[in-house]
Protein backbone atom coordinates (compact mmCIF):
# COMPACT_ATOMS: atom_id res chain seq x y z
CA UNK A 1 0.00 0.00 0.00
CA UNK A 2 1.03 3.43 -0.51
CA UNK A 3 1.90 6.23 2.01
CA UNK A 4 0.33 9.34 0.21
CA UNK A 5 2.05 12.23 2.41
CA UNK A 6 -0.23 14.79 -0.46
CA UNK A 7 -1.83 14.94 -3.57
CA UNK A 8 -1.00 17.34 -6.14
CA UNK A 9 -3.54 18.83 -8.02
CA UNK A 10 -2.03 20.77 -12.19
CA UNK A 11 -5.02 22.22 -14.19
CA UNK A 12 -3.30 22.87 -17.81
CA UNK A 13 -5.87 25.68 -18.82
CA UNK A 14 -4.00 25.60 -22.54
CA UNK A 15 -4.02 21.65 -23.07
CA UNK A 16 -7.63 21.37 -21.21
CA UNK A 17 -6.15 18.50 -18.72
CA UNK A 18 -5.86 17.83 -15.51
CA UNK A 19 -3.58 15.80 -13.72
CA UNK A 20 -3.85 14.37 -10.12
CA UNK A 21 -0.46 12.71 -8.21
CA UNK A 22 -0.87 10.58 -5.39
CA UNK A 23 3.46 10.18 -5.52
CA UNK A 24 6.43 12.13 -6.98
CA UNK A 25 5.62 12.72 -10.67
CA UNK A 26 8.70 11.90 -11.18
CA UNK A 27 8.21 8.53 -10.59
CA UNK A 28 6.37 8.16 -13.07
CA UNK A 29 7.60 5.32 -15.51
CA UNK A 30 5.07 4.35 -17.82
CA UNK A 31 1.65 5.81 -18.75
CA UNK A 32 -1.66 3.63 -19.71
CA UNK A 33 -4.87 5.09 -21.33
CA UNK A 34 -7.68 3.75 -20.16
CA UNK A 35 -9.87 4.60 -23.45
CA UNK A 36 -11.91 7.21 -21.29
CA UNK A 37 -9.81 10.00 -22.37
CA UNK A 38 -8.26 9.00 -18.22
CA UNK A 39 -4.42 8.30 -18.69
CA UNK A 40 -3.20 6.49 -15.41
CA UNK A 41 0.58 7.27 -14.87
CA UNK A 42 2.28 4.10 -13.10
CA UNK A 43 5.86 3.78 -11.45
CA UNK A 44 8.01 0.92 -12.29
CA UNK A 45 6.31 -1.21 -9.72
CA UNK A 46 3.06 -0.63 -12.19
CA UNK A 47 1.58 0.89 -9.19
CA UNK A 48 -1.11 3.87 -10.16
CA UNK A 49 0.78 7.30 -9.25
CA UNK A 50 -1.29 9.72 -10.94
CA UNK A 51 -3.61 10.05 -13.29
CA UNK A 52 -4.34 12.59 -15.90
CA UNK A 53 -8.11 13.63 -17.84
CA UNK A 54 -7.98 14.89 -21.21
CA UNK A 55 -10.36 16.95 -22.42
CA UNK A 56 -11.80 18.77 -19.31
CA UNK A 57 -14.80 20.14 -19.18
CA UNK A 58 -15.25 23.34 -17.44
CA UNK A 59 -18.21 26.18 -16.61
CA UNK A 60 -18.25 29.27 -18.45
CA UNK A 61 -16.56 31.17 -15.92
CA UNK A 62 -13.53 28.36 -16.20
CA UNK A 63 -13.55 28.01 -12.00
CA UNK A 64 -13.01 24.37 -10.87
CA UNK A 65 -14.95 23.57 -7.80
CA UNK A 66 -13.59 20.78 -5.68
CA UNK A 67 -14.84 19.62 -2.10
CA UNK A 68 -12.41 17.52 0.06
CA UNK A 69 -13.12 15.02 2.38
CA UNK A 70 -11.16 13.17 4.76
CA UNK A 71 -12.55 9.86 6.76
Amino acid sequence: MMNIEKIRIIFNKKANTLDVWFDDPEKEFICEETGDEIILKKDKENRVIGFEKLNLSLKKDGLIPFEVITE
